[in-house]
Parts: structure tokens; C-alpha cells; sequence
């Protein structure tokens, strides 16, 4: 029996006005974060609190669980924390993932009080063991949202009917931000969050809810599901991101809303294509168009329906597919799911010529109709603001039209196009862009360029680009759908 020990959790716990009902919480969503499947019941772990509390005896397990939600390095556990850290390989083990996305160095004391157990899984995000700067600044943004996140809670927990309209369209804001962190962020930091504001969700759910209440949240879910879907897909998990999307469809389909639905059949789409799943893409886009034919949505089916349809051989289908994408965003046409906005919900223009120009660029003697739709799609991304214009979109115009250069025998010209692409930070370096290099490096592997050593350079930078992509150092992680 370890009273000692017990006392110093108790006091953890009460500096921060936690109960010992919030502080189980709390300890359940570290241990699920982390990739624990086997974490208790919140009810299950108030009882083995109520005993650590009184006895200790708290396992190595959770004890990386206490330090997640107390906000320290496992050195610093207990009354009288040794003076060496634990073994990394500890950490590692206990916790599936830890080591690429966990604390790898002694949090100093003016943070040992924060109150998000997530905040330590960003805090230190490395690439090939290089720390990215200006990670600091999201855990306090985290910090700042996780104080709001709170508030809002408490808020609905406290509205005397049903959630309200005060919690519906805090949930409503909750959603278009995450649209605009979809564009402009870090995926892993958008997928993270997108969880969070889901999980949120998730517990008004268990609520006695009017039907109106009840389908606004199924509306929430399906385009929030959607968002993670894309982004796992990003990050390099399409069998994760259509499971999410499908999760997504399931809401929509519950609640009968066509655009949703529209929307979520526009991500399967892409996300099977990329897997090289043509037929299946171009069902799915063909589905689509049934719920959403006009404005963004339509826009983005027709054009998911071109590019499959080219690589199928369908050359007159994937033309007219691309004449009708742009008549589509050009029509006056809007709805719920549009108004949210952000490339996801609302194709821009830009996104629309890229798209085309890829689709076209599949068809045979179609390069210099797809050249000349590259070219424009760039032209728009550089007139867009850079908060608002999505981090990826000018890259995969650039790597697209990289290889309609390279067929054409115009290194110069396709080492200009992919300066977007090679200039980005890791954190951004998502599979779509990984797997568009990987076409430009199998026309740079021609004949014609194999004695070249601009090819032979620009090889070799496309090589460390996928060195340090996103998505080699997440595979070793657990539980992101």
C-alpha cells in the first residue's frame, strides 16, 4: 500500500478542481487517444480511482495515462519522481504510437497544470527526430480551445429543453472552423480536433433530444465524419478514411439529406481512385450525381466521374464530365451543405480547373487542353490570400502538370511546376501529394533523361520529400478513425 502516492493524486487532482467523476473522464480519453483499447468504463474507472486515491498501486499503463492528463513527463510522477525519465522503450510500450507523437523531454512546471490530456500527443511532433517549430503554439491554442470546448459543455449541460440553439450553432461554428483547418492546417492537428468536436457530439447524443435536435446533430456528424475521412485519407489511412466517410453516409442517409450525401460520395470517389479502385470511383461519383449535380458539389461528382471514366477508357465520358463540372460551378446553386464553405463543402474555382486539368491530362492527346487548365488553376491559387486558399491545391496543380511537361520533354518547365510542391513544410507533405510524385518520378525514370542530371537532381528531392512526408512518421499509430 502506497498511501503516499495516493495522496499526491488526490492533490493533482483537487489542484485542479477536478472531481473524481471528471478526472475518470479525463483518464478514459487519454487511454483511447493513446491507442488503449482495453480503458475501462468512465464508471469503472471512478472505482480504480477511488482505490488509487486511497492505496496506490496505480499500473505502468496508467500511470502514462495520469501523466497525459496531468500534463507532465513520466519522470515527474509521484510524490518523489525519480531523478532519471523513464525508458523511452517504457513509454513505447505501454502506449502504441508514443514515440512519435508524445513527450520527449521534461515539461518545465509552467505547464504542468494543463488540463487536455491530448494537449502532450502534439506537443512535440517530430519528423525523421526533427522537431517542427512553432508546435508550442498550437498546444496553447489547444489549451485556449479546450477552455471554450468546456464552457460550451457546461452551457448545454445546463439548457433546460433539449441542447438549444445556443449549443446548435456553437456546433454550426464548430464546423465551419474545422472546414477552414481542413484548408489551411496541419492534418493531424485538424483530424485531432475534428475528434474532439465529434466526441462532443457524440455525448449530446445521449441525451433525450427532440427530432429536429436530434437531426441537426446526424447533419453535424455526416460532415464532420466526412472531414476526418478526407483527412485520414491525407494522412495516409484510406481504409480508416472510408470507413469514416461511410459512418458519415450512415447520418445522411438517416436523416435523408441529399447534398450530404452528394458531398460524402464526392470523398469515396476520390479516396477509391487513389486507391486505383476506377470502376468503384466512378459508381460512386455516378451515385453522387443523383443527390448533387449542381453548384460545388456537382461540380467536384463530375469531375471525380471524369477522371475515373479516363483512366477506363471512357474518352468522350471524361470530356463531357469535365464540360459539365464547369457548367455546374458556374450555376447559381446553394444549400446547407455549400454555405459552410471551405474546398470540402464548397469546390473553388481554382480546385475546379486543377481537377479538370488532372482529368483531362488522362486522356489521350488531351495535354494541351489540360496544360492550359493547370495553368489557370495556379494562376487562381496565386491570387487567392494564403489563410484562405487550401495548402495543397496549387501543389497537386503543380505536380500534374509536372508530368504533362515531362511527356513533353520540358524538364525546365516541370522542375517550375513542382516548386510548390517541394517547398512544403513536412507537416503538410499529405499521401495525395506523395502519390502524385510518384507518377512525375516515373516519367523523370524515360529514356530521355537518364543522363540528365537536372532529372537525376529533381529525383533526388522528390525522394526526400517522401523521406519526410507526413505520413511516414503516423503509421506506426493506432485508433484514427
Amino acid at each position: 500500500m502506497d498511501t503516499e502516492l495516493g495522496a499526491w493524486l488526490r492533490q493533482q487532482r483537487e489542484d485542479r478542481s477536478w472531481d473524481k467523476r471528471e478526472m475518470a473522464r479525463r483518464l478514459v480519453d487519454a487511454g483511447r487517444a493513446a491507442g488503449d483499447t482495453a480503458m475501462p468504463t468512465v464508471d469503472g474507472m471512478y472505482h480504480n480511482l477511488h482505490r488509487w486515491e486511497h492505496d496506490g498501486g496505480v499500473s505502468e499503463r496508467h500511470k502514462l495515462h495520469y501523466c497525459r492528463v496531468l500534463g507532465i513527463h513520466p519522470s515527474q510522477f509521484g510524490p518523489h519522481p525519480p531523478v532519471e525519465p523513464l525508458d523511452a522503450g517504457l513509454v513505447t510500450a505501454a502506449a502504441p504510437g508514443i514515440s512519435e507523437l508524445g513527450v520527449t523531454e521534461p515539461v518545465s512546471a509552467a505547464v504542468t497544470s494543463r488540463p487536455d490530456p491530448s494537449l502532450l500527443v502534439p506537443s512535440s511532433f517530430a519528423y525523421r527526430g526533427r522537431e517542427e517549430s512553432g508546435i508550442g503554439l498550437f498546444a496553447i491554442e489547444r489549451e485556449v480551445l479546450m477552455a471554450a470546448h468546456e464552457g460550451s459543455d457546461h452551457a448545454a449541460e445546463h439548457e433546460q429543453h433539449g441542447i438549444g440553439e445556443a449549443t446548435l450553432e456553437q456546433f454550426r461554428a464548430d464546423l465551419a472552423r474545422l472546414s477552414r483547418l481542413t484548408d489551411t492546417g496541419v492534418p493531424l492537428t485538424t483530424f485531432l480536433e475534428a475528434r474532439r468536436v465529434r466526441d462532443r457530439i457524440y455525448r449530446l447524443l445521449d441525451r433525450q433530444l427532440r427530432p429536429r435536435e436530434q437531426s441537426d446533430l446526424y447533419f453535424l456528424l455526416g460532415c464532420i465524419n466526412g472531414l476526418m475521412g478526407l483527412t485520414a485519407n491525407r494522412l495516409g489511412y484510406p481504409d480508416a478514411a472510408e470507413e469514416l466517410i461511410r459512418a458519415g453516409w450512415a447520418y445522411a442517409n438517416t436523416i435523408d439529406h441529399g447534398s450530404l450525401r452528394g458531398m460524402l460520395r464526392a470523398k469515396l470517389a476520390y479516396v477509391t481512385y487513389w486507391r486505383g479502385w476506377f470502376r468503384e470511383a466512378r459508381d460512386l461519383a455516378t451515385d453522387g450525381l443523383r443527390f448533387a449535380s449542381q453548384g460545388p458539389l456537382g461540380a467536384d461528382l463530375h469531375l471525380n466521374h471524369a477522371r475515373a471514366a479516363a483512366r477506363l477508357g471512357d474518352l468522350d465520358t471524361a470530356r463531357q464530365a469535365v464540360r459539365l463540372a464547369h457548367a455546374a460551378h458556374d450555376s447559381d446553386y446553394s444549400d446547407d451543405v455549400v454555405r459552410i464553405g471551405g474546398e470540402e463543402f464548397a469546390l473553388s474555382q481554382a480546385t475546379t480547373y486543377a481537377m479538370a486539368g488532372g482529368a483531362l491530362a488522362e486522356i489521350r492527346d488531351g495535354e494541351r487542353e489540360a496544360a492550359e487548365e493547370l495553368e489557370h488553376a495556379i494562376s487562381l491559387y496565386e491570387q487567392e490570400p494564403g489563410e484562405h486558399c487550401w495548402f495543397g491545391g496549387k501543389a497537386l496543380a503543380g505536380a500534374d502538370l509536372a508530368v504533362i511537361r515531362l511527356r513533353s520533354g520540358a524538364l525546365d518547365g516541370a522542375a517550375t511546376a513542382l516548386e510548390p510542391v517541394l517547398t512544403l513544410p513536412p507537416a503538410q507533405r499529405v499521401s495525395t501529394l506523395t502519390i502524385r510524385l510518384a507518377r512525375v518520378q516515373n516519367e523523370l525514370a524515360a529514356p530521355v533523361f537518364r543522363s540528365s542530371t537536372q532529372a537525376r537532381n529533381l529525383g533526388e528531392q522528390i525522394e526526400e520529400f517522401g523521406r519526410e512526408a507526413v505520413t511516414t512518421g503516423l503509421h506506426s499509430l493506432s485508433g484514427l478513425s
